[in-house]
Formats: C-alpha cells, structure tokens, sequence
C-alpha cells in the first residue's frame, strides 16, 4: 500500500470518528430529553398535538409553509423575534420532543408560527386567513389558499362550518364556502402551535445582548 493510500485512510479514520462523536454525543444529550412533570399542572409537557392537528401538520408540510414560515422562536439577542410576539421565550429541544419531523423552516418571509396558538387561538380566524389573508391583515402579503375551500348551493340549512365573510368577499346569494376536511386540519394545526410552558432551562438561562439596535431580525 503506498503512502497516498495510507494518507487517505487516516483522513478517512479521523473524518469517520469526528461524525461519529458528533452524532452520538448529540443522541445522548437530546435522546434523554423527556417530558417535564408539573405537579401544580396536573400534567406533563409538552402536550402531544391532538390527532386533527397532527393531519393539519401533513397539510402543512404539503403545501410548503415552511419555506415561509419558520417554527422556531430565537433567544434575545439573536433576533427580535420576542419583540415582535412571537413568543415569550426562546424555542427549546424540548418544544419538539413529540415531533417525528420539526419544520423549522427555510425562511422568515412571513412571522414564526411556533405561537401563532397562544396569538391566535381559534380555529376560525386561521380559515379566515387562509381563505383570504386581508380580511385579517390588510397590509398581507400571503397568498390566498381558496383552494381549500368549497363554494357551493345552500340546499336546506347552511352549514354550521360555513365562512362568515363581509360582503366584499361573499359569495352569491344562495351559496357559501365552506372549507374542506384539509382546511379545517390545517386551522387546528395552528391553532395548537403554542410553547408558552416555561421548563426549568428556559428560566434566567439566556442574557439578552448589551445592544440590538439596527436588527431586522
């Protein structure tokens, strides 16, 4: 075996081991991350999403939020993202314990949606929002997603899911638009975005930066 060959296999060797230690070292510390017991709650966090919201979270993904959205709220100091609402602490590994895959997305186009719950809690406004963003936010730059919804003849009584919609937005008389079993999965999803639970690493952990003046994000 000449030099080259051995230079080679020791790069190798010592390329292997470093991945290795990083993998591993990370499994160890993160795979013994479990649920945090409150015994003033009465229960353990985080709560697992309930079964709806976990179809809303397929649609999710499905249509490709995460390329706008992000689900992960920074620490002070690495962003504004508590100056703006959109948490009350920095996101930690255990916000996603019950995740089997974390959109933390690609982008912030849009606001972080790891709390859009705690904002937004009903279901209600997020089909609002989604059959027609400026109805909720004059100043949206999100598309419209009417798609997930149908408009169709009121035969009988309307539909107790029908969208109340101004008249600008209504459909004609006679019909509604109701949203679809993916619309409403997707409402839930959102709805249930919230990490508002403060865990013993998320108190007085983080020390906001002397100055953040100028940050866009």
């Amino acid at each position: 075996m000449n030099r080259f060959s051995l230079i080679f296999l020791g790069i190798f060797a010592i390329a292997a081991l470093s991945w290795s230690s990083l993998v591993f070292s990370n499994q160890r510390a993160y795979g013994a991350i479990t649920a945090h017991y409150d015994e003033n709650e009465g229960k353990a966090f985080p709560q697992p999403i309930p079964g709806l919201a976990q179809r809303g979270k397929l649609v999710y993904q499905d249509l490709g939020c995460a390329a706008c959205h992000t689900q992960q709220v920074r620490r002070p100091g690495f962003g504004a993202d508590q100056g703006r609402g959109w948490g009350e602490r920095q996101s930690v590994a255990r916000d996603y314990l019950y995740e089997g895959r974390v959109l933390l997305g690609a982008m912030r186009l849009g606001p972080d949606l790891r709390n859009v719950g705690a904002r937004q809690a009903d279901p209600v406004w997020h089909l609002q929002h989604l059959y027609d963003p400026t109805l909720v936010n004059a100043d949206s730059a999100m598309p419209a997603y009417r798609f997930l919804f149908e408009t169709r003849q009121i035969i009988g009584q309307p539909s107790a899911k029908a969208l109340t919609l101004p008249a600008s937005h209504a459909p004609q008389a006679g019909y509604e638009v109701v949203p679809t079993e993916r619309a409403q999965a997707l409402a839930y999803y959102l709805a249930n975005l919230n990490d508002a639970y403060a865990y013993p690493e998320t108190n007085n952990v983080y020390v906001e930066a002397a100055s953040t003046e100028g940050e866009q994000k």
